[in-house]
C-alpha cells in the first residue's frame, strides 16, 4: 500500500489515510481503500475498524490538480468507484468509527458520513460538502447518506451554504457525534469501536443491513443520473475556471 497502512490493536485496526498535505482522493487511493476494507472484512479476528487521516487534513476531498484535465471517461470510472466506496462503507457488516484528525471536505465528508460514528478532534477542523460553493454538485447517494446521518434540514442547509463548519456548527448540524481533544481522539474512537464491537457480529450486520439497505436502494438508479449531471457540471466552462482557482491555493 501507498497511502493507506494499518494498526493493529486488540481487535481494532485503524486504517490510515496519508497522502501529501491534505490527503486529497484519486484512483489510487480508493482502490487502497476498497482492498484494505475487504481484506479487514474476511478477518474474523477483527470486531471494529477506524478510519482517520494524518497531519491537519483528514481529507480535502477529490485531488483537483490531479483530475483537472482527465478526460470525461476516464473521471467516470474513478468516480463510480468512488461512489460504490462510500455506499460499501455505508453498508460495511463490521463498526467503522471516524476519527476526524482535521479537515474533513466534500469527499473526505462524504467518507466520513458513510461510517457509523464520528468523533472529530477539537480545534480548527472544518467540516463542510462545499461543492456548491465553488459550483459543484454531488451525487444522489451522498445526498441519501447525509440526510440519514442529519436529517433533511441540516442536509439542506449543508449542501445549500456550502459552509466551512467548526467543531461546534458541526455538532450541532450533526455531521459529527462528537468533539474531543485531539491528543485524545484516537483513544476515545478506539473505546467507541470497542464499545461497537462488543456485539455478536452476525446480529450487528443484520441489524445494519436492514436499517441501510433501503436506504441505498432508493438511490441506486438515480446514482447514474447524478454522475451523468456531476460530470456534465464539472467539465462546464464555468466551474473550469473556478477550478483552477483551487489548484492554485492547494
Amino acid at each position: 500500500m501507498k497511502f493507506i497502512y494499518k494498526s493493529m490493536s486488540n481487535s481494532i485496526v485503524t486504517v490510515t489515510l496519508s497522502r501529501g498535505k491534505v490527503n486529497a482522493i484519486n484512483e489510487e487511493v480508493i482502490d487502497e481503500l476498497h482492498e484494505t476494507f475487504l481484506t479487514i472484512e474476511k478477518d474474523d479476528s477483527i470486531n471494529a475498524v477506524i478510519l482517520t487521516g494524518t497531519g491537519s487534513f483528514f481529507s480535502f476531498g477529490f485531488d483537483i490538480p490531479h483530475f483537472y484535465d482527465y478526460p470525461p471517461e476516464k473521471f467516470r470510472v474513478f468516480i463510480e468507484k468512488f461512489t460504490a466506496f462510500y455506499t460499501y462503507l455505508f453498508l460495511y457488516p463490521k463498526p467503522v468509527i471516524a476519527a476526524i484528525n482535521g479537515h474533513a471536505v466534500a469527499g473526505g465528508c462524504m467518507l466520513c458520513n458513510s461510517c457509523d460514528y464520528r468523533v472529530i478532534a477539537e480545534g480548527k477542523a472544518k467540516v463542510a460538502l462545499n461543492e456548491l460553493a465553488f459550483g459543484a454538485t454531488v451525487f444522489a447517494g451522498s445526498v441519501a447518506i447525509l440526510k440519514a446521518v442529519t436529517g433533511y434540514k441540516n442536509a439542506e442547509r449543508i449542501l445549500f451554504t456550502g459552509y466551512m463548519f467548526d467543531n461546534e456548527q458541526s455538532l450541532k448540524h450533526k455531521l459529527v457525534n462528537e468533539v474531543i481533544a485531539s491528543e485524545e481522539l484516537l483513544f476515545r474512537a478506539h473505546r467507541k469501536a470497542e464499545k461497537y464491537g462488543n456485539k455478536y457480529d452476525p446480529a450487528f450486520a443484520s441489524i445494519k443491513r436492514l436499517l441501510r439497505e433501503p436506504i441505498v436502494e432508493s438511490y441506486r438508479e438515480r446514482e447514474k443520473l447524478s454522475i451523468d449531471e456531476f460530470l456534465e457540471i464539472w467539465y462546464s466552462d464555468v466551474l473550469r475556471e473556478n477550478l483552477k482557482t483551487i489548484q492554485i491555493g492547494l
